[in-house]
């Protein structure tokens, strides 16, 4: 998949030797029962925030959701986390932080934008009234619109100014895309109240060894572009099964050290994230092959997937 190459081209670019290469946790000597536990524990410290995958087994994107659904697996994954990002404001997806808020969750809330002009039209609609609702932390226009073409720069920028326009105006508004094309496309990176950035040393071909210093110079970039403004990474993860992309290698044990390094570090350093994803999502084998499936922290069955009596 082309977006494959894109990211392993900007990761070429990269100074390294000017780099942070601090990895976190040292694995080196742990075993595997070892590990599941040090994931529990993070996981039950809690996480900034974690995405939220709405679709089951057999559903996909443009299927109707039910608020049932939402709150089932709302409820599952509330206990470990502050914040939860939606990706869309319709067919379901608007039940999203509505629910949250039951949860006392904040919310990132994004309006899912393509080449449909009338869908576009009912996703920024939508994205107004939970706004003005209440039920609206952080406002997202659009995610990785730039990287798919699916708009042109100026169709974009004056959906950002439709939405800051007319909803409260204590509520930060971005736009959410890969690091590098907040160094690229300055007009969007100004006309953005916080940078909403997407991190996968995955899709670099990173190792597993050098993923955590791999995001960071990922995030230092987009944090650099920004104007001195607040840099949220909105997506961040590792697959636990499928396809290997260079030097990046899915399995189980790989997906906890990424979890684990990326949460201690997120701490740390006091950065936000929200960690791709909350639960596995089958529609997804195709466009990215069949590791598109395997990036939740529970399997498509809503199971926590590491655990130490396992």
């Amino acid at each position: 998949m082309s977006f494959r190459n894109d990211y392993f081209k900007y990761a070429e670019s990269i100074d390294y030797a000017s780099s942070d290469y601090k990895n976190g946790f040292d694995f080196a000597e742990k075993t595997t029962v070892e590990i599941k536990s040090l994931f529990q524990e993070v996981l039950e410290n809690g996480m900034h925030g974690l995405c939220f995958s709405l679709y089951e087994d057999g559903q996909k994107p443009g299927d109707i959701i039910s608020e049932e659904q939402v709150r089932r697996r709302m409820k599952i994954i509330a206990p470990y986390t502050k914040w939860v990002r939606s990706f869309s404001c319709t067919e379901g997806n608007e039940f999203i932080p509505k629910i949250a808020r039951e949860f006392g969750i904040k919310t990132l809330v994004g309006a899912w934008l393509g080449d449909d002009a009338e869908k576009n039209e009912k996703e920024i609609v939508a994205l107004i009234q939970l706004a003005k609702e209440g039920f609206v932390d952080i406002a997202a226009v659009g995610n990785e619109v730039m990287y798919r073409k699916d708009l042109s720069e100026d169709e974009l920028l004056d959906f950002i100014a439709k939405v800051r326009s007319e909803i409260p105006s204590h509520i930060p508004v971005g736009y959410v895309d890969a690091y590098y094309e907040f160094t690229i496309k300055p007009r969007i990176t100004e006309a953005c109240d916080v940078i909403l950035t997407n991190c996968y040393p995955y899709w670099e071909g990173s190792t597993i060894e050098y993923s955590l210093a791999h995001m960071k110079n990922m995030f230092y970039q987009a944090s650099g572009s920004g104007c001195g403004k607040k840099v949220i990474i909105t997506e961040t993860g590792w697959p636990s099964k499928g396809e290997s992309f260079r030097d990046s290698h899915p399995s189980n044990e790989n997906a906890m050290k990424y979890f684990i390094n990326s949460q201690l570090w997120s701490k740390e350093a006091n950065i936000d994230i929200f960690y791709f994803s909350s639960f596995d999502e089958s529609w997804k084998v195709g466009a990215e092959g069949e590791v598109g499936a395997y990036w939740g922290l529970w399997d498509k069955n809503e199971n926590l997937k590491y655990t130490a009596r396992e």
